[in-house]
Parts: structure tokens; sequence; C-alpha cells
């Protein structure tokens, strides 16, 4: 069976066909994979206007509040391997003491 692609707008997995479309489940979206162009590619770019690229290590410019944690992610902080996503929090990445985190550009530069 052969691989489908995943939904452009939310990129579920669990996309099917429907005629020459495909359809995702979870938002609705319908497109034509024939005329679908290649992926838009984004442009990440830090708190001073460095491309930011996926693998990057980066260092939070200030303190950052962590929702459900009396604590905050400390100004300075070294955060390695991050991996860019098109979304409002667009870095994910692993930080020690806090594990898995969404973080926003615009709160770190490139190290």
């Amino acid at each position: 069976m052969a691989e489908l692609a995943p939904c452009p707008l939310c990129r579920s997995t669990y996309t099917y066909q429907m005629d020459a479309n495909l359809v995702c489940p979870e938002c609705g979206h319908e497109w034509n994979p024939e005329e679908a162009t290649a992926e838009t590619t984004f442009v990440v770019k830090d708190a001073n206007g460095n491309m930011l690229q996926n693998g990057d290590t980066v260092v939070t410019i200030k303190n950052l509040p962590v929702r459900g944690i009396a604590q905050s992610i400390k100004a300075g902080t070294k955060v390695k391997n991050i991996r860019l996503v098109d979304s409002n929090h667009n870095i994910d990445c692993k930080i020690d003491g806090f594990g898995a985190m969404a973080l926003k550009s615009e709160f770190v530069k490139k190290a």
C-alpha cells in the first residue's frame, strides 16, 4: 500500500484518498496532491535576526516562566539540538531539568 502524504495544514498522518483528492480527518482539509507544490520552507530567526536550523544550539536571552512549575528557565540557559516547527512556538527542544519544551524564537539567540 502506498504511503499517503501528511496533511499540509496540521501534519496529521491519518490522511485518506477520496477520488483525486486527499482528505485529513482531523482538520477537514482537502487537497489535490498533484497540484501541491513542494513543501514551503519557513524561515525561523532568533532575537538578533540570525537564521536558525534544525540541530542548532541556542541560548535564552531572558527568564522564561514555565506553566505549572514554580521555577523559570533562567536567562543564559543553553539549549542544544533544537528542532524547528511551523507553529506559534517554533522551537521544540529538551531542556535539562525541565524536559520537552516549545520555545518562541524571539526569546533565544544562536550560540
